[in-house]
């Protein structure tokens, strides 16, 4: 039996990523190989992820290495996938997903986030403008790397404290230094926030794409995640526009979409929520959400980010 070939992004957190999901393979009894594979995000950092072209920044090279053959799974995090991918590839499951919301990490155990000269990390742009909206006394200063490197800087003194996704915190142990966790209400997370995406080609041997698919997706987090992502689809957007959505189930059993847009200054923000009862809907009620935000004044906002990165 040949081993089943992940490739994966070689940060601490991608690494958890594949591990965790090479034990599930293994528990159905199948061999697996981890391939570490650099990809763009992972060497340019001296700029900002909407400077460097942010779709497909942290997938392109593993891609690539699906369709020649190089590795027969690519493991994401599933923000970080694009709104749309090759016809042929596919995404074959969605990992349970970890907790969503965006927390604030540092050392200092006593950070008062009320101080005037508050200076907050942060390579997300949504983060960056909800910043602006929810702590206009801060100053979002920009912190690409790797969790770890990011960290380091932090212990330098570069920033007070960073924005953070709570999943690759609580993944990576640094529980103890969370010091605010951000309400999900508020602070939206992006699409796909907190799940592990595993994507390989559309022609990979059948059986072998059903077993991989019962060992690793999970139901109920793919039908939120086929919601949020079709509502990033139609805003025509990825990780470098301030946009959000979360799907989750409301206690009668009905899937909630919360999506929107955020002006990069803070001040516009378009927010729609709306429910399904009937599961097979959740692409469209992503794409029914997103062109409600698009024609309330979404449309608008995009047109101005992109004027001024032209700018």
């Amino acid at each position: 039996m040949k081993p089943i070939r992940i490739g994966t992004r070689g940060s601490k957190l991608a690494l958890w990523q594949a591990n965790h999901v090479a034990a599930r393979l293994q528990e159905r009894g199948l061999l697996t190989e981890i391939v570490i594979i650099t990809t763009k995000g992972d060497v340019v950092l001296d700029r900002s992820l909407d400077k460097i072209g942010a779709k497909g920044v942290f997938t392109e090279e593993l891609e690539i290495s699906l369709r020649i053959g190089h590795i027969d799974l690519a493991v994401h995090s599933a923000k970080d996938v694009q709104s749309t991918i090759p016809d042929d590839l596919e995404l074959l499951a969605f990992m349970e997903r970890e907790q969503v919301n965006d927390v604030i990490v540092s050392f200092d155990a006593s950070l008062d986030l009320a101080r005037p000269d508050l200076i907050l990390g942060t390579s997300s742009t949504r983060r960056k403008a909800m910043l602006q909206r929810y702590y206009p006394n801060a100053r979002a200063a920009e912190a690409r790397g790797n969790l770890q490197t990011r960290l380091r800087k932090l212990e330098e003194g570069q920033y007070h404290a960073l924005v953070l996704a709570y999943a690759g915190v609580h993944r990576m142990e640094y529980d103890d230094l969370i010091r605010h966790v951000l309400p999900s209400t508020q602070f939206v997370p992006a699409a796909g926030q907190g799940s592990v995406a595993i994507e390989c080609a559309r022609d990979l041997q059948p059986e072998l794409k059903e077993t991989l698919r019962q060992a690793l997706d999970h139901a109920s987090t793919h039908t939120a995640l086929l919601a949020e992502r079709a509502f990033l689809r139609t805003m025509e957007g990825g990780c470098s526009i301030p946009s959000f959505a979360l799907a989750t189930y409301t206690p009668k059993g009905a899937l909630q979409l919360h999506g929107g847009l955020i002006s990069l200054n803070g001040e516009q923000y378009i927010e729609e929520i709306q429910s399904i009862t009937n599961e097979a809907e959740a692409d469209a009620l992503g794409t029914r959400v997103a062109e409600n935000v698009l024609q309330r004044g979404g449309q608008e906002i995009l047109d101005d980010i992109r004027a001024h990165r032209i700018a």
